[in-house]
């Protein structure tokens, strides 16, 4: 129990001390509500042969193609570059992969800065690494010189209630009188820092850097009960300090590493009487509420981020959670469209239903047409794929190799459909894909634009369908190769002893 605790509570209080240090460069311009002006970034490079720098928009829940980018900077070079207005306020990444000697392999390094209505001239040193002589600024700078100094003051005042943290979460001795008086010099010492926090906010309300302030917010600890009861309590007073009517706490990835730690901590809760599925849709559907109350571009946010999580796990119980918060004209999610495709093909692709219908070439370039092809087992198997998923190289891996033994070679055939948008390449294990030549192949390359994955509701992959050969009619769809497995096993059996 002991463990468990620790990494529940090394989440709450740990995680909630931003990562500046960690390896993200991140650009936050903040605009008045006026005109928004585009900001310049000066870089100079030192001390390294050449280095590659890209500067890359962070836009909602991920990074997006380099605003900018150089390939080969040499030393004591000058680049300039201009964030357009669009892009403001926002959060970038600059990565610098640099070498001190002509011959030497490309290292990587990313850096965190922070912009705001100043221009700002930087003197890069990678060699440095992310050590604070990674980078000066020009002296009049301000964003920067704020923030660098609230973090070691930080580190001074947050550091006796780390070592009281870890002492609560490995005394052996709950009932102990040395217990209950280091938990009360905890929670003094949490209210004294969390004060000093919203101090910090207040005094540097007109720099963007103090929206950072609020992620460093330690929540309500309760030291009493079992374990079940701390968590409930955490979870119950985890957004304690966030401002959801901040609404440019979007621009910040610590918004995401925030709810990260959220999810983390409800799959502490999972019993078999709650499995994760189930608590994860509560989670949504709190963390929804509690969004909504905020600005509608933190609601659209938190929606936006569920939506992911809820397709990339197959939760279906989910998507219909959010079909409330997608209808509510105060959420501006980006989201609404794939949602609502989502719950149409949960409603007519089901056991039972015709399977859609569809034409197009194989990779051999023979017409194909699915309803009419009939191969040599009672099943046929529809695997959506696309080259940069890892959960499909995972997949396939495990079904290739269940797909080679003697036993279960006649018991489905395989149609691979990939939905890259460009020609499959580079990917050794991609290229294993299409030359398993027991399997059928095609390619869309609208990928998830296209007809098929439409009327299949296919807006991430894998995906993968189960249809009867002799009828077409969707016989199950599985959410993993397990399910897979267990249920075409279930139905062979059920049709040998009818």
């Amino acid at each position: 129990m002991i463990n468990r605790m620790v990494k529940m509570f090394q989440w709450v209080i740990g995680s909630m001390f931003v990562g500046v240090f960690a390896l993200s460069v991140i650009f936050c311009v903040f605009a008045a509500e006026q005109a928004i002006t585009p900001r310049c970034i000066s870089i100079n490079l030192q001390r390294v042969f050449s280095a590659k720098v890209s500067l890359i928009p962070v836009k909602g829940l991920k990074t997006i193609d380099p605003l900018y980018e150089i390939s080969d900077m040499k030393e004591g070079e000058t680049i300039t570059i201009q964030i357009p207005p669009q892009y403001l306020p926002g959060e970038f990444i600059l990565k610098i992969d640099y070498r001190v000697n002509e011959s030497d392999y490309p290292y990587p390094v990313e850096r965190s800065i922070f912009v705001d209505k100043e221009d700002i001239q930087l003197s890069v040193n990678p060699f440095y690494g992310n050590s604070s002589d990674n980078i000066k600024f020009n002296s009049d700078e301000k964003e920067n010189t704020v923030y660098y100094t609230f973090l070691k003051e930080n580190d001074i005042k947050r550091g006796p209630i780390e070592v009281l943290k870890q002492f609560l979460l490995n005394y052996d001795c709950a009932d102990s009188k040395l217990y209950a008086q280091a938990a009360k010099e905890f929670q003094d010492r949490k209210l004294a820092y969390n004060k000093w926090l919203k101090h910090q906010e207040k005094s540097y309300n007109h720099l963007y850097v103090s929206r950072l302030f609020q992620f460093q917010y330690i929540p309500t600890v309760i030291w009493s009960g079992d374990l079940d009861e701390q968590i409930n309590q955490l979870l119950k007073n985890y957004f304690e300090g966030i401002d959801f009517k901040d609404g440019t706490i979007i621009h910040f990835s610590q918004l995401t590493r925030l709810m990260d730690s959220y999810m983390r901590l409800y799959e502490i809760k999972v019993s078999d009487a709650r499995p994760l599925k189930t608590l994860f849709v509560e989670a949504g559907r709190i963390a929804c509420e509690k969004a909504a109350q905020g600005d509608p571009k933190v609601y659209g946010w938190m929606v936006d981020y569920f939506y992911r999580g809820y397709e990339t796990y197959h939760i279906d119980e989910g998507m219909v959670m959010l079909r409330q918060h997608i209808d509510n004209p105060n959420c501006l999610t980006s989201k609404k469209q794939q949602i609502n495709k989502r719950l149409q093909g949960l409603a007519k692709l089901v056991p039972g239903a015709l399977s859609p219908n569809f034409l197009g070439k194989d990779d051999k370039g023979n017409d194909f047409q699915f309803h009419a092809w009939k191969g040599s087992a009672p099943y046929k198997l529809l695997l959506f794929w696309s080259v940069s998923c890892e959960s499909c190289r995972m997949l396939v891996t495990r079904l290739r190799e269940w797909d080679f033994e003697v036993l279960n070679k006649d018991k489905v055939d395989v149609i691979a459909i990939n939905l890259d948008e460009t020609e499959i390449g580079g990917r050794e294990w991609a290229e294993e894909i299409v030359n398993l030549s027991n399997w059928k192949h095609m390619r869309f390359s609208q990928g998830i634009n296209s007809v098929i994955a439409n009327d299949y509701a296919v807006l991430s992959t894998p995906e993968m369908f189960v249809i009867d050969s002799e009828s077409n009619i969707i016989v199950f769809v599985p959410e993993d190769f397990e399910q897979l497995i267990k249920d075409l096993n279930e139905v062979i059996f059920a049709k040998k002893i009818e």
